[in-house]
């Protein structure tokens, strides 16, 4: 009789926990990371009766979690680029629409404000057409501030996010490392433990890539982004963030052994990753190409509007305030000992990146071009100047090996561009030179054009406010030469040089020398000997538009992203240096939209996958529920039957 008793009580207690384990699967089925456990069954060892082997009933083996791992690793792969992707596009939607928008963006206010050049030049007397040029150049000026002022504070944004991100990635790494502990040292299979456990990962997977490796005593090593260990049995590493070299921008320090590592780069996947690459792909270059245009707008107007006078017969000054070459274009490091001086050489030559500039020892520096990658090796015993980059560099002091200075020739740019006139009056709407013919020429065809202004800073123009030094007048000695003429005193002009020759049509006055007077003025068809052309100050040439209409073409001109040091000139014009990078935002936010939307249809399907595995199904649970009733049911009546049997016997003895 002990056998059958011993068999149905082990069938009762095994159905028990199996009934139990049901009941506990469906009370967590919306219970986020939970896995489906199952009684796993055995039969217990049989005894041998005579010849014979009876079996001694059942017994539970192990209570299983209905996981697998491929299914698992292959969620946390997808869930962290979903999280990367969905952090990227969000961001790069935002400021492409911000760039490309027609209220906010930079293409309106390029427009007005070559617009408004025009109508000065169709009517240069116009006060009011002037002062509207002032309004639309101050509006100008307010957009790119606008702009810049929008990136500056999605990059305090970006910077935030980050650091609490890192904070997340500490404090759930922190969690994991204990549960190693308690799943280490917890007897058997401490399901509840593992759920928890790999939902930590899951949610660790959203921050950041990450690879895990189990170890022979169930504690799990997670390794994120590139191979950097984050946990290790019972040991978390701690991730800080601190600001970068460029002193905007937060780097990600790594604490494991040792002193702090740089891992900004190596971390990759989930939001971090997504944070990363936005801001290197994206942010940065986009606030450089902004700085860019600004540069190009500040360097073309300002150099062609001090090439013309303004209405009261003063040369133009500067237009908007001058290109800065100091604070926030060069960044040092704390304690740096070498300095660096930097100057604009060509804006023309000048890219949208930044720079990385590391003394490397001797008189030797690196310089590399931080969007492609380009090395430059410069030598201070010779001057570091890079003419293809528009830009030079002064490098002194006594810099320790390893010094690094981060340059950004156009980062700051937009924030610092203002507007340099504040009068109508001071718009250099006219050119400072006026030539003429002698009405006694007897010439049929000869003629001399009307100018124009190369180098304003010549003494010609600098000697006597107001006024040419010298005045010039051009007499033709024969058919094929000339003589130059000091005109100052028209009586009795003084001669400067003779016998230079005439070739119709192409020759070119001043050529640059001796007679260089920085402005050029071309003689076209057949003087007569005898005749002459004078070139003298544009006093009171306020009707002139000259120099308006030379404003007016710098829109439609390439003025920016040459490459001298290939013999490429400008390629692209300032308005299509703007939509280039409107373009490229917004191809990258497409990409990165249709990436982000097939990456959520494989998590969907991996979790379902997952899902089909260890989620928990309640309609077969409800049947697991009656056929695991039914078997206590019938356990209880095997354990019944036994006692029947047992009185009976009893019986049997008493009569």
């Amino acid at each position: 009789m002990a056998g059958i008793l011993n068999i149905g009580v082990s069938a009762l207690l095994s159905f028990q926990r199996s009934l139990t384990t049901t009941g506990h699967n469906i009370a967590n089925a919306e219970t986020e990371g939970y896995n489906r456990q199952r009684v796993d069954l055995a039969t217990r060892e049989p005894q041998k009766l005579g010849s014979d082997w009876v079996g001694s009933g059942v017994k539970i083996t192990q209570i299983e979690r209905q996981y697998d791992q491929f299914l698992a690793s292959s969620v946390r792969t997808s869930l962290s680029s979903t999280a990367e992707l969905e952090t990227y596009f969000t961001r790069a939607s935002r400021l492409d629409n911000l760039l490309a928008d027609s209220d906010t963006g930079l293409d309106p206010a390029i427009q007005d404000l070559f617009t408004a050049v025009q109508t000065v030049a169709d009517d240069p007397t116009s006060i009011a057409a002037r002062e509207v040029l002032l309004v639309e150049s101050g509006s100008l000026v307010d957009r790119f501030h606008d702009l810049n002022r929008q990136i500056d504070e999605a990059r305090r944004q970006l910077n935030n996010e980050l650091s609490s991100s890192i904070d997340e990635i500490n404090s759930i790494s922190q969690n994991i490392a204990a549960l190693n502990v308690q799943i280490v040292t917890e007897p058997g299979n401490p399901n509840d433990l593992l759920d928890k456990r790999d939902q930590l990962l899951n949610d660790l997977s959203e921050f950041v890539g990450i690879n895990t490796v189990e170890q022979a005593d169930g504690a799990i090593n997670v390794f994120a982004g590139k191979g950097q260990a984050l946990v290790v049995g019972a040991t978390s590493a701690t991730l800080s963030t601190a600001v970068a070299t460029d002193g905007e921008n937060l780097d990600i320090l790594y604490s494991g052994q040792g002193a702090a590592q740089n891992i900004t780069d190596f971390m990759t996947g989930g939001q971090v990753g997504g944070l990363v690459s936005f801001r290197s792909e994206i942010l940065d270059a986009s606030q450089n190409k902004l700085g860019l245009v600004a540069l190009g707008i500040i360097d073309e107007m300002n150099t062609q509007h001090q090439r013309g006078m303004d209405l009261d017969g003063n040369l133009g000054g500067l237009m908007f305030n001058a290109p800065v070459t100091s604070q926030g274009v060069v960044v040092q490091e704390s304690g740096a000992t070498g300095t660096v001086a930097f100057s604009y050489s060509d804006i023309t030559d000048l890219t949208a990146s930044n720079y990385r500039l590391v003394f490397t020892g001797g008189t030797n520096y690196t310089l590399t071009r931080l969007s492609d990658d380009t090395v430059f090796n410069l030598d201070t015993a010779t001057p570091a100047t890079l003419t293809n980059d528009g830009f030079t560099l002064a490098l002194g002091g006594a810099p320790a090996a390893g010094e690094t200075t981060i340059i950004r020739p156009t980062r700051v740019a937009a924030n610092n561009m203002g507007l340099n006139i504040t009068d109508g009056r001071q718009v250099a709407a006219a050119a400072p030179i006026v030539t003429g013919a002698s009405v006694n020429n007897t010439g049929t065809t000869g003629a001399i054009s009307a100018g124009s202004v190369v180098d304003i800073t010549n003494a010609s123009f600098t000697t006597t406010a107001g006024a040419l030094t010298p005045p010039i007048m051009i007499r033709f000695t024969a058919a094929n030469t000339y003589s130059v003429y000091d005109n100052t005193n028209p009586g009795a002009p003084v001669l400067l040089e003779a016998g230079i020759a005439y070739t119709a049509g192409a020759e070119v006055f001043p050529t640059p020398g001796p007679l260089d007077y920085g402005y050029r003025v071309q003689i076209t068809g057949a003087p007569a000997t005898g005749d002459e052309f004078t070139i003298g100050y544009n006093t009171g040439g306020v009707g002139d538009n000259r120099n308006a209409l030379a404003l007016g073409q710098i829109q439609t001109t390439n003025v920016l992203q040459a490459d001298s040091a290939n013999s490429l000139a400008a390629t692209t014009t300032l308005q299509g240096t703007y939509a280039q990078l409107i373009a490229d935002v917004g191809i990258k936010t497409s990409v990165a939209e249709n990436n982000h939307a097939a990456q959520k249809t494989l998590l969907d399907f991996n979790q379902e996958s997952f899902s089909s595995v260890s989620g928990v199904n309640l309609d077969e649970e409800a049947a697991n529920l009656v056929r695991f009733q039914q078997a206590y049911q019938a356990a209880a009546q095997v354990i019944s039957v036994s006692n029947t049997l047992f009185d009976s016997l009893l019986g049997a003895v008493r009569r």
